[in-house]
């Protein structure tokens, strides 16, 4: 139980105060423990830090295997316009996805390799959903755009044009604005 608290703690403080800025102290007065406790459950910072990191990962590729599983992809308008929204809300309104995104971006120098691994593979495999749904709505016709390598290239733009949004404004309608403007761009170029 201590352990999630500790995690949970850091979550909060790596999220408000990137990875130098937090400190040990701060997270166990936050969980209710002792510094020295954390290190029952933890190597020192960075273990902490990567476990929260890993988990949040994995937390990002759920939801989206999720979604994937769940929605209708009949319609390939409005599956993808759905996901945009649905990947924005996972970012504005999870506190261990806010972690995970702003890590993403402001990683610790000396953690840089380790967590950009984690990014790519987290990337591959949301590129590899699309891709899959991609080939199949230009099979039916559905796209004008014949390559699915290039459909997914342009459609994760989007997706990471709205994370810096994110990540530097958090504005809702900045955000929103955003979103709107680059889907209806990448709509007209792909739709039939």
């Amino acid at each position: 139980m201590k352990k999630e608290e500790i995690k949970k703690a850091a979550i909060k403080f790596f999220l408000q105060n990137g990875f130098e800025g937090a400190s040990l102290s701060e997270i166990a007065e936050e969980a209710g423990i002792k510094k020295a406790s954390i290190y029952s459950h933890f190597k020192g910072k960075d273990d902490l830090f990567l476990e929260v990191l890993k988990e949040a990962k994995a937390e990002e590729i759920e939801r989206k295997q999720q979604f994937f599983e769940k929605e209708d992809s009949s319609n390939p308008e409005t599956f993808l316009y759905h996901y945009l929204l649905y990947v924005k809300g996972m970012f504005q309104e999870n506190e261990m996805l806010k972690f995970w995104l702003r890590m993403g971006f402001f990683p610790p120098m000396h953690l840089y390799d380790v967590i950009q691994t984690e990014v790519t593979e987290a990337e591959n495999f949301q590129e590899h959903l699309i891709g899959q749904k991609c080939v199949k709505w230009i099979e039916k016709g559905q796209l004008s755009i014949k390559d699915a390598n290039t459909f997914n290239s342009a459609f994760t733009g989007i997706i990471i044009a709205i994370m810096v949004e994110i990540v530097y404004f958090n504005s809702g309608k900045r955000v929103d604005d955003k979103l709107e403007a680059l889907w209806e761009v990448f709509w007209k170029g792909v739709s039939r």
